[in-house]
């Protein structure tokens, strides 16, 4: 059982941050936890393990990139057998995730044939899903969705569509964990910020995938381009939920601008704890200098 030399997991740094997901999920280097997340997902489908992924890199995440309130910053790969599979991370829910899902499915599942090839050739494509709120309402953390006839459910039209949702929310709801049995399960309590950290150190040391995913994060969260952009990505997220709830009526929009000023501060203080400069703060939060250093007292 390898020996966890000073671990000291942090609330600070979200997993499911789109692009710090991306950093740790989607780049050349990170087959060994994309595979291992993979199979927990696919293998409660009834899947047989899958033992080879070829990661598609996704570049476009300047920081110009991560200030955009909408980009999408998913991870994207290519099974052994053909098969392409997109993972997507929204944290609010904007009430569109059903349509933006099969959108993005469709977009991936068409963009692989040219023309003059045959439909035959086209892939199976899987979107994975994972949402920080209650979608599908009245389901399980864990759903899949096939095309099935309506009165013989047995009876799939085509095993070319595939999408989960991994409902986050409910996870947090979710009384019996199994982290010793189901490997997703063992994810899951990974990417919850609110885990207890002597949980988040067995399941470490239980599965070598999530110990893999642990490192990388380590390591992009320690340079410090990436560690702004994570950050920055941070506040556009706020920004833009922000934004979506605007329309809203005045007395909920204040409540709303006082849970942002809120994150505003936390985030502020998470920065501060890193030692991060005041000025760096300001630039990413927008707070006044003195609202900044009366935290740091």
């Amino acid at each position: 059982m390898e020996k966890l030399n000073n671990f000291e997991p942090s609330s600070r740094f979200n997993p499911l941050n789109d692009f710090l997901f991306l950093k740790v999920m989607g780049e050349k280097g990170d087959e060994k936890q994309l595979l291992g997340f993979l199979n927990a997902v696919l293998g409660n489908s009834g899947k047989e393990p899958i033992k080879s992924v070829d990661i598609i890199e996704n570049k476009s995440f300047a920081a110009e990139i991560i200030n955009g309130k909408s980009c999408i910053l998913d991870v994207r790969a290519v099974l052994e057998d053909g098969t392409r599979v997109n993972i997507e991370i929204q944290l609010r829910n904007e009430h569109n995730i059903d349509r933006r899902s099969l959108f993005y499915w469709s977009k991936m599942y068409s963009d692989t044939i040219k023309e003059g090839q045959d439909y035959r050739e086209l892939p199976n494509v899987i979107a994975i899903n994972i949402v920080d709120f209650d979608f599908p309402p009245g389901s399980n953390v864990h759903t899949c969705f096939h095309l099935r006839e309506d009165t013989n459910q047995s009876l799939i039209l085509s095993a070319a569509l595939e999408i989960h949702f991994i409902n986050m929310v409910k996870w947090g709801r979710q009384d019996s964990k199994d982290i010793v049995n189901d490997a997703l399960h063992r994810w899951l309590t990974w990417f919850d910020t609110s885990s207890p950290p002597e949980l988040v150190e067995e399941v470490l040391r239980m599965d070598s995938a999530i110990m893999a995913a642990n490192k990388r994060q380590d390591c992009v969260t320690q340079d410090e381009e990436d560690r702004d952009l994570y950050w920055r990505r941070q506040m556009a997220i706020m920004d833009y939920n922000s934004g979506i709830n605007g329309a809203r009526r005045e007395g909920e929009a204040i409540g709303r601008s006082e849970g942002r000023e809120e994150e505003k501060l936390e985030i502020a203080r998470n920065l501060l704890a890193e030692s991060a400069a005041y000025e760096f703060v300001q630039r990413i939060t927008g707070l006044d200098l003195e609202t900044i250093k009366r935290l740091n007292n």
